[in-house]
């Protein structure tokens, strides 16, 4: 430090911090050989917090406001130099200026999947990101703890350590929060909140704290999704054929843009059109219902029943006579009841009729003999 420096430095009796960053969560006043003058004004702003630090050793803390500072307002730091009745000359210490607000440009993710057991599809590969605010609570533990020496400490040299402590409490957090896998995306912020809780006790004694947590994705591996993917376009059509004439013809028309030139690709073009209507019209109608399937034929241990004959009826002398099975026709034929010229009639018939003109009767009629001739 030159000259100049040094004199501005003696010069200087107002201690403050303009922050012009975003990201710088710590930074130490700037003063030469740490010479600060008693009666100085130190000015303490909102979201502020400043830590006197003297010979490695965490002094007094203050709180937003402007102080002049003496040995009365320096319990601690004068205890340390040993003032026990006052003092005026300067007096070297460091002044630490904590930002207490929140840092909430902060993202989290996991590098590898993390596998839960699911108790409906068993083990699964998770990953998830999201993003996530910090706050200083304690400025004197964070000091101790992360900070330091370091002159001005930002939030990359602590947001790498959070974001580990976050992947390796993510499994655990998921697993305890006994949420099937399908549910996930309904309840990310209830898991960022109880997350959340479990991160602010690892952190507890460092002098930050987790402020918000935000869970933005869970999601599944690529193959694991498409299968879902699969399932769910099952369950919209409803039916296994259904969905194999569906995939076949998105399958025709994936084959009918493909470029293969000639006519062998208007062939194709034709046909996977001609197919894409068919099966469009094949999903448009209802699946028949399935058939119950024919009773096997059981074995029988008695013969069937005798075949039926047909029954005649007669109409002789002005009577009906019958019923007769065709046995018992002959035996009118033979003794003259049953004639060609004599009515008859079965069940199938319009009417009676002579028996000369049923072709079924023709063979008993033909054995009957002619009438004798007239005798001269």
């Amino acid at each position: 430090m030159g000259f100049m420096d040094k004199l501005r430095g003696e010069l200087i009796d107002i201690i403050e911090w303009l922050d012009a960053s975003r990201d710088t969560i710590v930074w130490r006043f700037p003063r030469y050989e740490n010479e600060i003058k008693m009666g100085a004004k130190l000015i303490v702003r909102e979201s502020q917090a400043a830590v006197f630090v003297n010979e490695g050793r965490i002094a007094d803390a203050f709180a937003p406001g402007t102080y002049t500072l003496q040995t009365q307002n320096m319990p601690i730091l004068s205890t340390l130099k040993g003032w026990k009745y006052g003092f005026q000359s300067p007096f070297k210490a460091e002044v630490y200026f904590v930002n207490t607000r929140q840092f909430t440009d902060l993202k989290w993710g996991t590098q590898n999947p993390v596998i839960l057991r699911d108790p409906e599809f068993g083990m699964v590969r998770l990953r998830a990101f999201g993003a996530f605010a910090v706050r200083v609570v304690d400025p004197p533990a964070l000091l101790r703890e992360l900070v330091g020496t370091d002159p001005e400490f930002r939030t990359e040299e602590v947001s790498e350590f959070l974001r580990q402590l976050i992947v390796g409490r993510l499994g655990t957090a998921l697993a305890n929060a006994g949420v099937p896998m399908l549910d996930l995306a309904a309840r990310q912020g209830e898991i960022g909140d109880r997350l959340a809780g479990v991160l602010n006790q690892e952190l507890t004694g460092s002098g930050i704290q987790i402020a918000k947590f935000v869970v933005e994705n869970i999601s599944l591996p690529p193959e694991v999704e498409a299968a879902l993917d699969k399932r769910t376009q099952m369950g919209i059509l409803g039916d296994l054929g259904q969905y194999t004439r569906f995939q076949t013809a998105n399958a025709i028309g994936d084959a009918a843009n493909n470029p293969g030139g000639g006519a062998g690709e208007g062939l194709g073009i034709g046909m996977g059109v001609a197919l894409g209507q068919q099966m469009a019209a094949g999903l448009a109608q209802p699946a028949p219902a399935a058939q119950p399937p024919a009773p096997a034929p059981q074995p029988t241990s008695a013969p069937p029943p005798l075949p039926t004959t047909d029954q005649w009826y007669l109409g002789a002398n002005g009577q009906q006579l019958g019923p007769f099975d065709h046995g018992a026709l002959a035996a009118h034929v033979a003794d003259g009841t049953l004639t060609p010229a004599t009515l008859v009639w079965k069940t199938g018939m319009a009417g009676w009729v002579p028996a000369a003109q049923v072709p079924e009767l023709a063979t008993l009629l033909g054995s009957t003999p002619p009438p004798l001739p007239p005798q001269a």
